[in-house]
């Protein structure tokens, strides 16, 4: 039989390529054993048949970041683990147009960044790139994010009015939002610097009391359609 060897190290006896290049191969997801792709250079092999696909391009596997319909009950304020372990490749939105194929190296050290709390649904995303991170963190309070709420109650005379302006948040002067009524029972929030509960408090100021919350967008980079549970990546020249 034949010993078992790294996949990285039976692509340069068959290729002739640098180790490094093998790797780039491999985790790029342009290597096949017996028809499958495999993106783990440290992948044990020994009989079965390796291919380099007739397309492969050699380049560092780019950073990737997905964005997740985050359920709630889910609280990724406190810890995004139990979110994170959401994400699997079955998991992928079925309707995902971005041309990216799924590999096993896109769920590997995966940052989380905006959270929301447990009684909020809606976007959350999970990134690879420390560009991202601090852009979501710094510039938090510049980023535009967008909500739903479905609300009960009446809502106060005025109230409208005083949800884009004029209400306070912990002692704090909230800076100028824009609230506008989707339906008879929902309301649609755009606010930069949103902070945890901040839209309860909003809404409870009014009267109203939010049976649901739903982030649809932070940025210029929307949920789209991903279901609760499902995910999708960030798509090339989307940007928060």
């Amino acid at each position: 039989m034949t010993e078992p060897v790294r996949l990285s190290k039976r692509l340069v006896e068959l290729i002739g390529c640098s180790r490094r290049e093998a790797e780039q191969y491999i985790e790029g997801g342009w290597v096949l054993v017996d028809g499958q792709v495999i993106d783990e250079p440290q992948f044990k092999v020994a009989a079965e048949r390796v291919e380099l696909a007739a397309d492969a391009r050699l380049a560092p596997a780019e950073p990737m970041t997905l964005l997740l319909h985050k359920p709630v009950g889910i609280d990724t304020l406190k810890d995004f683990s139990a979110a994170l372990q959401l994400i699997t490749a079955d998991s992928r939105w079925p309707d995902d147009r971005a041309e990216i194929r799924t590999l096993k190296g896109h769920f590997a050290r995966l940052e989380g960044v905006a959270p929301l709390g447990a009684e909020a649904s809606g976007l959350v995303v999970f990134t690879q790139d420390w560009r991202i991170v601090r852009k979501l963190t710094d510039d938090a309070g510049k980023i535009e994010q967008e909500f739903v709420v479905e609300v009960a109650g009446e809502i106060a005379q005025h109230g409208l009015n005083r949800l884009n302006h004029g209400l306070t948040y912990k002692g704090w002067t909230l800076p100028p939002a824009k609230a506008s009524w989707q339906s008879e029972n929902r309301l649609r929030f755009a606010l930069k610097a949103a902070q945890p509960g901040q839209i309860a408090q909003m809404c409870a100021a009014v009267g109203l009391t939010p049976m649901a919350i739903k982030r649809l967008r932070i940025g210029g980079v929307p949920l789209a359609k991903v279901q609760p549970g499902q995910w999708r990546y960030l798509a090339p020249g989307e940007k928060f």
